[in-house]
């Protein structure tokens, strides 16, 4: 009785110690982006007392790319090397972050969509199609509503409208992919010549837009003339997947886009993907 009991008990430690080293779900993981490509063209544009950095990759019919809150425009690497392929890509770097400085004032989405206006005024691109990953893509929500005029394309992944679509999260720790993430976005900001004071300063500046973000009405969702792709990992920590779902039906003719066994980082958790839905989408001849 001894032996098998003893036997019992290797046996499930063994199998506790096979179950640990299973790999982690790809959604809870998260593989950096590799090194952003050469840049056909950088430069800065003084704007509302910043300098907004952008680069410029590939020709075409231009593309815009936006990125999360805390990034900077290289964590499109993934993406930047298959849309030069087909599209001018202007990747940029949001107001304080990257290479971009804070300036003053308030920091808030709709100034940072006239950040945005400000860099197409100075490439003289009158039109442009958007794709925007979380607060990138509030961003991008704010063009769509404030200048249509300007927007021919709109992607938005891991994106809310209002405070409404966000998964409660108080009280919880951070999960291990944003304290991955958070790590991530400190190094890019010191390698691309910031201060750790900075860092902080952008991040005190953003949470009181992450508290309350303010958000759009359904009726201006409504009023959205572009076509869009509304897109969500399966696994978002932020987003849910009820407002996604609701974003889609209120913007007229969108698509709703849910990559599998993904998070909020399914740019980085699942590039083949995405970069094939892009392609494919900002390349349609659809318009209105």
């Amino acid at each position: 009785m001894r032996a098998r009991l003893v036997l019992t008990v290797a046996a499930l430690v063994m199998a506790g110690a096979m179950a640990d080293a299973r790999p982690a779900p790809r959604w809870q993981t998260v593989p950096l982006p590799p090194s952003m490509p050469e840049a056909k063209a950088t430069g800065f544009v003084e704007v509302g007392g910043a300098r907004i950095f952008y680069a410029v990759h590939g020709k075409g019919a231009p593309v815009v790319l936006l990125h999360g809150g805390m990034g900077n425009g290289d964590h499109f690497a993934h993406q930047v090397p298959v849309l030069a392929e087909h599209f001018q890509v202007i990747a940029i770097d949001s107001r304080g972050h990257g290479r971009s400085t804070l300036g003053t004032g308030k920091l808030g989405y709709h100034g940072m969509a006239e950040d945005v206006i400000a860099v197409l005024d100075a490439l003289a691109i009158e039109r442009a199609s958007l794709v925007g990953w979380s607060d990138g893509g509030s961003i991008a929500l704010d063009l769509a509503i404030h200048h249509p005029e300007r927007v021919s394309r709109l992607f938005v992944i891991g994106t809310s409208y209002d405070a409404s679509g966000h998964r409660p999260r108080k009280g919880r720790p951070p999960s291990k992919t944003f304290a991955a993430y958070s790590k991530k976005c400190r190094a890019d900001h010191l390698r691309l010549g910031g201060t750790a004071k900075a860092f902080q300063a952008l991040v005190a500046a953003l949470r009181p837009v992450w508290r309350s973000p303010g958000g759009f009405s359904k009726e201006q969702l409504r009023g959205i003339r572009a076509p869009t792709v509304v897109a969500l990992g399966e696994h978002d920590e932020i987003i849910a997947r009820a407002h996604a779902e609701e974003m889609a039906r209120l913007i007229p003719g969108a698509r709703l886009v849910i990559f599998d066994d993904t998070s909020h980082f399914t740019l980085w958790q699942d590039p083949t993907s995405v970069n094939r839905v892009l392609v494919e989408f900002l390349g349609s001849r659809e318009s209105r």
